[in-house]
């Protein structure tokens, strides 16, 4: 198995990126939207942690920037329905932090903002994954200090139009530069940023 990647970053695409070792070999490694967001430029010299997922039709590896990342990721592939696609699906709508905590609160309307996750299937994500992410619901000093009028603002962005993703992203971009005095103070940040 091939737990870690150090290489050369030869070239990014929407969902992964091409690595080339020291020894001349490139690897493909498919990536959640959340850590392609935080990968360099091409050319930068990179190291990811990888999972290699072997199935019936196909062998992929997938990468992460923190061990985190990759233990919920194949902690998300034991629930029954959750393969691959599903468990990238849900690690580039969320940070892990988010969707491990999501998981432990049961909190089904935001499983259900994951592309091709319902009601039906995200109650039984929570109620199979719930007691085996308990450890990766890290709750942050950000988070703790979070203004009630947060959850309010995420929801005011998603009636706007706004993913629940971007949403929650733009509130914590908010927050992390300085916690604003009221939800409406909060949603404006938010949408000029």
């Amino acid at each position: 198995m091939i737990s870690r990647l150090r290489g050369v970053l030869l070239a990014r695409d929407t969902d992964r990126v091409e690595i080339e070792t020291t020894g001349g070999v490139v690897y493909e490694v498919e990536l959640p939207l959340t850590v392609l967001q935080r990968m360099p430029t091409p050319g930068a010299t990179v190291e990811l942690r990888t999972l290699q997922v072997v199935t019936d039709s196909s062998a992929a590896l997938y990468g992460f920037l923190d061990p985190l990342e990759r233990t919920l990721f194949q902690r998300l592939l034991t629930a029954s329905g959750v393969g691959a696609k599903v468990a990238l699906a849900m690690m580039s709508t969320f940070t892990a932090e988010r969707l491990a905590r999501a998981l432990v609160e049961k909190d089904h309307a935001v499983l259900q903002q994951v592309s091709g996750i319902g009601r039906k299937k995200a109650e039984k994500i929570a109620l199979e994954l719930a007691d085996k992410v308990d450890d990766l619901a890290i709750v942050t000093p950000r988070d703790t200090d979070r203004p009630g009028g947060a959850q309010e603002a995420v929801q005011a962005l998603v009636a706007l139009g706004y993913t629940f993703g971007d949403a929650d992203r733009a509130v914590r971009d908010v927050l992390e530069a300085g916690a604003p005095k009221t939800t409406e103070e909060l949603i404006r940040m938010a949408l000029a940023g």
